[in-house]
Order: C-alpha cells, then sequence, then structure tokens
C-alpha cells in the first residue's frame, strides 16, 4: 500500500471505533461522540419551548441550514437543497413533477444495478402512463455507457440512475449522461447515496438537474434525512405533486387551495421537517466538511486499489471495477457464503455486509487507518 498521508483521522470523535474494524460506511456510518450532545440540544430547545419559541429561535431555519451544507458536499450552492425525510420521497417528489400521460415525452432511463427502491417507484409511475426502459448489465457489475446513451432519445424525460452503484461500486460518467440528455430535452437524477462524502461531487459544474441521497453512511449523519438538490434554474418551473404545507409561499397564512408554491427550494418539502433529525446530522456535517472530501476520496481510492491488489494476488473474485476512476469507495469480495463469511468476520471483530451475488462488501472511510484494513484483509484469507 502505498504510504499514508498525515491526516487527522479523528478516530476519537467515534466511539464505535474501539469495538473493532469498521468497513460498513457503505451501509451505517460510525456515530460521531459529538451527536449525543446535539440531541441532548435538541431536547432542551424542547424542554424551554415555552419561555424561548423554538421554532422561531431556529427550527424553522434548520432545513435550510443543513440543506445548504449538503449542497456544498454535492458541489452545488446555497438554496439548491431540501431536506427530505428520506431518498424514497426525495425520488417520489421528483416523479410527481411530471405528467406521464400527456405527450410522447413520458420515457424513464433506469439502471439495473440501482438501488430496489428506485425501480419500485419507478413501477408505480409506469402505472401512470410512464415508459421505463431498464440499462441491463451484462456482468451484473458494469454497465456499457453506449447503452446508457442509446437508451436516451426524443421520448426520454429523465435518466435516473445511480452514481455509484450498492451493488458493486460502479461509477456513471455523469458528464457523457447529462450531455446526451440534455441535447434530447431530457432531464437526470442522479442517486449519490453511495458517493455523498466519499467522492468529490460537482452538482453546478455537471449541470445535472436532480441529487437524491442520505446521511447514513458515508456522512456520518445515521438514519436521520434524505435529501434533494434541485437545480436552482429549474426549481420554479416544476411543480410537485407530492407536496403539504411546508411548500407553501406564505405557510403560515394556513390558506385554502389552490396550493401556491414558494420561488425557493423549499418547494420540495411536504410537512412539518423531522427536527431531531436535523439535529443528528449536524456533527458528521461538521466533521466531513473539516476533512474534506478531496482527502476522503484520495484515502478511499488509494485503500481500495491496495485491496483489490490484495484480492487478486489471493485469486478470489472481485465484484466491482478494477479501474479506479469507475469505481466508488468499496470493493465487493465473492464469498460463498456471504451471510455466514460476515458472522465469522464479525467474531474477529471486523464489521462488513454482503448482497446476494455479490458477496462482501467492504468499505474504508478517512477514519480507518491502514493498519486496520491490511488487518482486515488478512483476517478474511484466513478464513477464506
Amino acid at each position: 500500500m502505498k504510504p499514508a498521508p498525515e491526516i487527522n483521522r479523528r478516530r476519537e470523535e467515534f466511539p464505535t471505533l474501539v469495538s473493532g474494524i469498521h468497513l460498513l460506511s457503505h451501509s451505517l456510518g460510525p456515530v460521531p461522540r459529538a451527536t449525543r450532545d446535539s440531541m441532548l440540544a435538541y431536547y432542551e430547545a424542547w424542554e424551554h419551548h415555552i419561555s424561548e419559541d423554538a421554532w422561531a429561535a431556529s427550527w424553522w431555519e434548520m432545513s435550510t441550514g443543513v440543506g445548504d451544507r449538503i449542497a456544498q458536499i454535492l458541489g452545488g450552492g446555497p438554496g439548491s437543497v431540501q431536506v427530505q425525510p428520506n431518498a424514497s420521497i426525495a425520488l417520489s417528489s421528483v416523479a410527481s413533477c411530471f405528467d406521464f400521460s400527456e405527450g410522447n415525452r413520458n420515457k424513464i432511463v433506469t439502471s439495473a444495478l440501482d438501488f430496489p427502491s428506485m425501480e419500485y417507484i419507478w413501477e408505480g409511475q409506469a402505472r401512470l402512463g410512464a415508459s421505463v426502459e431498464v440499462v441491463h448489465s451484462e456482468d451484473g457489475i458494469t454497465m456499457r455507457l453506449e447503452d446508457i446513451l442509446d437508451a436516451i432519445d426524443d421520448a426520454t424525460c429523465l435518466v435516473a440512475m445511480s452514481h455509484v452503484s450498492f451493488r458493486s461500486s460502479y461509477r456513471v460518467d455523469v458528464k457523457a449522461i447529462v450531455e446526451r440528455a440534455h441535447k434530447y430535452g431530457a432531464h437526470v437524477l442522479l442517486d449519490v447515496y453511495q458517493s455523498a462524502g466519499a467522492i468529490e461531487l460537482q452538482a453546478s459544474d455537471w449541470e445535472v438537474d436532480f441529487m437524491i441521497g442520505g446521511t447514513i453512511k458515508w456522512l456520518c449523519g445515521g438514519p436521520a434525512c434524505g435529501y434533494l438538490y434541485a437545480r436552482p434554474d429549474l426549481q420554479n418551473d416544476l411543480a410537485p405533486r407530492l407536496t403539504g404545507w411546508v411548500a407553501h409561499a406564505a405557510p403560515f397564512d394556513f390558506a385554502s387551495g389552490p396550493m401556491q408554491y414558494t420561488d425557493s427550494v423549499r418547494r420540495f418539502a411536504q410537512g412539518t421537517p423531522s427536527i431531531p433529525a436535523l439535529y443528528s446530522v449536524l456533527p458528521g456535517l461538521q466533521i466531513i466538511e473539516e476533512v474534506g472530501v478531496k482527502t476522503i476520496q484520495a484515502e478511499s481510492q488509494r485503500r481500495t486499489a491496495w485491496m483489490i491488489d490484495f484480492a487478486l494476488e489471493q485469486g478470489w473474485k472481485i465484484n466491482s471495477p478494477p479501474n479506479v476512476e469507475d469505481r466508488g469507495a468499496s470493493v465487493m469480495i465473492y464469498v460463498e457464503d456471504g451471510p455466514a463469511m460476515v458472522k465469522r468476520l464479525a467474531e474477529r471483530k471486523v464489521f462488513v455486509d454482503c448482497r446476494p451475488k455479490v458477496g462482501l462488501r467492504m468499505s474504508p472511510h478517512f477514519f480507518n487507518t491502514d493498519e486496520e484494513v491490511r488487518e482486515a484483509m488478512e483476517i478474511l484469507a484466513e478464513l477464506m
């Protein structure tokens, strides 16, 4: 492995790390120690609400503040991200902006490597008139860029696929997809759940129309909230059918319909925001901001490249792209019985997970040491 750079891995800020080798950031990031104090601050604000109106003092503006911090990680500007209950609601909010029953532009282009929630949601839209085309993967690991581009045509209204696949860590060529989609008047939505916080994203520079994701993984925010990035110059052209009173231009007027959307990204909100969720993500966001995604990506690429080399030397099958430019921050290693191997590794204090037909999913984050990554792979070699 190439020598580790001198960076502050902030290990003292993650109490979970004393329990073993955490390689699960693709699934659940470790809780930051400061999250306990942040959640206590939520409780105290609620407790003292009578003497100081928590909504007026901080709660009403929290979604905007958290959204702007997430936007910075996504490579977007202020006012481009609306916090959501989860990524499924974020995707459904975007889907609700389109009318698939009128005209010839009703095609959705998706990917066979996407998370199942996306497929389920598009199946629902098919019942409303959407024509869904799934770009298939011949090997279950990658897709040919030409196949993605060929699927985009005059009938396409939206290209919606994972930036990095949960199944194989395959990463799509965003610029080529956006260029092709915009040429045909279609929009592009990226699910960045498996890349935000681990890979440098460039929402503004890529001119991508939408991004969705959540805080549970690489952002160390836990199962707290999702988010939706909407390109600023596109926002006011859209009227989500999935909506609520918070999206209204004057929510505290409590006006009867018809709906009058606000002229900000808040038009993609629904009902009352989950305030405890917002408190819980603050420490993780601060840590990622301070370490820097550029530093995190460099560490990820250095360590995953070594893991793949190690695995190939053992003769193991790798179910992730070998090329760093085509890969996210995880490495998938095939084993015959994934659940059994996950259990055996956990007994040795190495924490990973698995997926059917893929094998083990292993994901070092910036807080891991080289010694931990090496030890985990050596233990796996013993058990294999």
